[in-house]
């Protein structure tokens, strides 16, 4: 793969540019220790992915702070401790405040000096506006569950992208989709025939996190253990082109 012969760049956000697993640690820690939970924060992760996965299976068009607090009394009903609203709340509305990675909204601006940047989210509208003020980068187009009222690995958002490339002028074969998720992104994006780069965030931890393991095939065409690794390996592909 030559990073050259792209135009466009599509991402997953939450994951690959937004720390959701702080974010969500920020309520999860606190409330399992309250509650005098044994669980350690990446049990407490696995079964958050888990859950809110199927949330978003069950409620497609809900917005996605309905799918976290959802996720999070089914979380509760599995571990015999009760979620009150106000915890159940206190997730739904967090989004905004979880943080971007340090390298996301620098690698951002750089690649913006040479690639259309897209946002292909599953979050809702506002939400993705609170974090994109984190990451101070003016995107070209952006797909969130709200709009295509549906989550991801569905569908959904890779068959807006046609509409977005349309838009762009690009063709799909100019199109790169860059995420974390193998379950989430990589998995839609080899259904629809689009080449990826792996994002790999917890290349130095075990197990799978927030993020379910694939179950279905996937590809990754490069891997990259940070934002910052990606921009310098295009920052250094456009330059020999």
């Amino acid at each position: 793969m030559n990073l050259a012969d792209y135009d466009v760049l599509s991402f997953d956000c939450y994951g690959t540019l937004i720390d959701w697993e702080a974010g969500i640690l920020e309520v999860l820690r606190p409330w399992a220790q309250q509650a005098g939970s044994p669980l350690s924060d990446d049990e407490l992760l696995e079964m958050h992915g888990v859950n809110e996965s199927q949330a978003q299976r069950d409620s497609p068009s809900a917005l996605y702070p309905r799918i976290l607090a959802d996720a999070f009394a089914q979380t509760g009903r599995a571990l015999g401790i009760p979620v009150s609203a106000e915890w159940a709340d206190k997730l739904g509305a967090s989004v905004s405040d979880w943080p971007a990675f340090e390298d996301s909204g620098t690698a951002l601006a750089s690649l913006g000096e040479s690639y259309k940047l897209v946002i292909l989210s599953n979050v809702h509208r506002d939400g993705f506006a609170g974090s994109n003020r984190r990451l101070g980068v003016q995107f070209d187009a952006i797909v969130t569950a709200e709009d295509v009222k549906a989550y991801k690995p569905a569908d959904n958002h890779f068959d807006a992208l046609d509409g977005v490339l349309e838009m762009l002028g690009v063709p799909r074969s100019r199109l790169l989709h860059v995420a974390q998720s193998l379950f989430h992104d990589h998995v839609p994006a080899k259904r629809h025939g689009i080449a990826s780069v792996w994002i790999d965030r917890r290349h130095d931890r075990l197990g799978w996190g927030a993020t379910p393991e694939p179950s279905e095939q996937y590809s990754v065409d490069m891997k990259f253990p940070s934002m910052a690794a990606f921009a310098a390996a295009a920052r250094e592909a456009r330059s020999d082109a």
